[in-house]
């Protein structure tokens, strides 16, 4: 792999996918709140700590963190990608959250002093860069001694079938590729030990890692559809070229897939699985 065409190739989809996110940002975080939460608990917070978080996205962890580190703390939330950093930016802005900044910043170069943060958090962040553990090793340094990581990736792809059943139905009509090994990727640190063996790489000590199961919940198997389109980052690429019987077939399999997890009024709960650890500066 070449990693700086990864990097500018995997920046170039997140600016484009920013909006598809903001449009759907309270779904996402009511689905995925239980990760947020647990990431919080495990970064053990407290009022006047200085918390970052890193490749954030549009940085709901952020602030939720925000309000336990009152008085006397703040939060620091950051992406790579400006588009992400512009929306959290108008979102901070809205709730008039006063301890809370937004700054555009890579994962793997952090622009932050040496131990300067009591707490780091990452929901889903991590598995998707080109060196997680030199990113991980930026994050020790700006830790103080005695500072937390809380980060979450996805757990294997067949404890979620919210995307497995989609994933196997492209990789059959050849719409998508496998993924080579050890190339980044939602599922790079999902294999057991995993993300012990990398905190401990980058000099964290303590690691533990837990289970956080949740549902992905919509409407319809209609309203999901739209709903993996609007936020993914390359399922529309994927669907380009297909004509609209090649769509209605794709679809149908699809849905085929996702019919265990529909109920009787046409709604749908896809489990979900992540991955959440934490560590000791």
């Amino acid at each position: 792999m070449d990693a700086e065409s990864y990097r500018a190739d995997s920046r170039d989809r997140w600016e484009q996918a920013a909006k598809g996110w903001t449009s759907r940002r309270e779904q996402i975080q009511e689905s995925a709140l239980p990760v947020s939460e647990r990431l919080i608990e495990r970064a053990v917070l407290q009022p006047g700590h200085e918390v970052l978080e890193v490749a954030a996205g549009l940085g709901d962890t952020g602030l939720l963190a925000a309000d336990l580190v009152k008085p006397g703390g703040r939060v620091v939330i950051t992406d790579g990608a400006d588009a992400m950093v512009e929306s959290a930016q108008a979102h901070v802005r809205a709730l008039g959250a006063d301890n809370v900044e937004v700054r555009q910043m890579e994962a793997e170069w952090l622009d932050v002093t040496t131990a300067s943060f009591d707490a780091i958090l990452s929901r889903w962040g991590y598995m998707l860069l080109a060196d997680p553990e030199a990113a991980l090793r930026e994050a020790r340094r700006g830790l103080r001694p005695g500072g937390r990581i809380a980060l979450a990736v996805w757990a294997p792809i067949t404890a979620n079938p919210w995307i497995e059943v989609v994933q196997r139905e492209l990789l059959a009509r050849g719409l998508a590729s496998a993924p080579e090994p050890g190339a980044p990727g939602m599922f790079a640190l999902a294999a057991p030990g995993a993300l012990e063996e990398l905190l401990a790489a980058a000099g964290f000590s303590d690691a533990a890692v837990e289970r956080v199961d949740f549902t992905w919940d919509a409407d319809s198997l209609d309203a999901w559809w739209d709903h993996q389109r609007t936020v993914s980052i390359s399922l529309d690429s994927a669907l380009a070229e297909l004509t609209p019987a090649e769509h209605y077939e794709l679809r149908d399999a699809v849905d085929a897939g996702y019919a265990e997890f529909v109920a009787d009024d046409g709604s749908v709960a896809l489990p979900a699985r992540a991955l959440v650890a934490s560590a000791d500066a």
